[in-house]
């Protein structure tokens, strides 16, 4: 059985078993896939390719008008990353244009950081430095947005109605693992928080 996460001198321990952290690890899999950005192909030229890092494109192939609404993607997307001004549909998509490349790069980054760690794990200890406490948290608060989103958890009444619909499921249907899942990802965040401020309220 699973035991929270606690601080033990630089570092912070919780007790999870292979099956745990596959589960755990194979969920921030999925949410790293989705959020990776593209791989950006070199021009050769290093300023050119030192501004498309930044998500501008000098070429002139690519100076094109905006467009005048928002784009189809996975809802998904809008709440792991949501946009910077509701008001203005093209301030948010420029913006979006500018800034998403690197905000997915390094929750991918987090993401990455945290999976290396559970599936460094041997018997039932996972333990992780400060810095990958850090990454893990972030990864997780990720992954739980994104199973919170595909289960429809936007309001309290989605989660209100969820409670209502499981009553009427049978214990091996998906939607039943898919909320025991997020409620143990849930309590693993909470306990890793706790552990990061010092308290020791999840053990």
């Amino acid at each position: 059985m699973a035991r929270g996460f606690k601080r033990k001198g630089e570092g912070f321990v919780a007790r999870m078993d292979a099956n745990e952290r596959g589960v755990v690890a194979g969920l921030m899999e999925q949410t790293r896939v989705l959020l990776a950005p593209a791989e950006r192909q070199s021009t050769g030229d290093a300023f050119e390719d030192l501004v498309a890092g930044l998500g501008v494109s000098l070429a002139a192939q690519d100076q094109v008008k905006m467009p005048d609404g928002p784009e189809e993607r996975d809802p998904a997307l809008d709440r792991l990353l949501p946009t910077a001004h509701r008001g203005d549909d093209q301030v948010a998509a420029e913006f979006r244009r500018l800034t998403e490349h690197d905000l997915r790069d390094r929750k991918a980054t987090n993401l990455a950081t945290a999976i290396a760690a559970l599936r460094r794990a041997t018997g039932d200890r996972l333990v992780l430095s400060r810095d990958e406490a850090q990454a893990t948290m972030i990864a997780l608060t990720d992954t739980r947005l994104l199973l919170g989103e595909r289960l429809g958890l936007r309001t309290d009444e989605d989660a209100a109605g969820l409670e209502e619909r499981l009553a009427g499921l049978d214990d091996d249907d998906p939607t039943v693992y898919a909320v025991s899942f997020y409620e143990f990802l849930t309590w693993l965040q909470e306990s890793l928080a706790g552990a990061l401020m010092g308290r020791g309220l999840f053990g």
